[in-house]
C-alpha cells in the first residue's frame, strides 16, 4: 500500500510537506532558546538587559515554539492515522522521542519563566549541554521515520 493512500489521499504529500515546515521551525526555536537563556543568566537581574532577554524568550516562545509544537503535533498525528503506523516499531521509537522532545519544550518554558523571576538555578554549562539535547533528538527521529529499521 502507498503512503498516500490513506484518508489524506493525494493532500498526504502537502500534510507532510507541512509537517516538515513546521518542525524546522520548532527546531529552530528548540536550539535557540537554550543559547538565549545561556547569554540571559550573564545579565544581572533587574536590568535592562535582563528584560530585553526576557522579552526576547517570549517571543521565541509565543511566535515560534508554542505554535510550531501544535502545528508538528497537528500535522504529525494526521499522518500517522493516515498511515496506520500505530503498531510499527520505528514509529513507538519515533513517538516516544517526540513525546521526550514535546517534554524539553515544556522544560525550556519552565526555565524560561525561572528565570523571568530573577532565578538562576543552572549553570552557562549545564545549558549548553542541555542544547544539544534536540540536535540528538532529531538525528534519532529522522533516522527512524526515513529508514524505519
Amino acid at each position: 500500500m502507498a503512503d498516500w493512500a490513506g484518508f489524506l489521499g493525494a493532500t498526504m504529500l502537502w500534510v507532510k510537506a507541512a509537517h516538515i515546515i513546521f518542525v524546522i521551525f520548532l527546531m529552530a526555536g528548540l536550539f535557540m532558546m537554550p543559547r538565549f537563556f545561556v547569554y540571559h543568566q550573564q545579565a544581572m537581574v533587574g536590568s535592562d538587559e535582563d528584560k530585553k532577554w526576557i522579552e526576547r524568550e517570549d517571543r521565541l516562545r509565543r511566535i515560534i515554539l508554542n505554535p510550531s509544537l501544535v502545528i508538528v503535533w497537528i500535522f504529525g498525528l494526521m499522518l500517522a492515522f493516515n498511515g496506520n503506523y500505530w503498531r510499527e516499531t520505528w514509529f513507538i521509537a519515533k513517538l516516544i522521542l517526540v513525546l521526550a522532545l514535546s517534554g524539553y519544550h515544556g522544560w525550556l518554558i519552565g526555565y524560561f519563566k525561572t528565570l523571568s523571576k530573577g532565578e538562576r538555578p543552572l549553570t552557562e554549562k549545564q545549558l549548553r549541554m542541555l542544547n544539544e539535547v534536540p540536535g540528538v533528538a532529531a538525528a534519532i527521529i529522522v533516522i527512524l521515520a526515513v529508514v524505519r529499521p
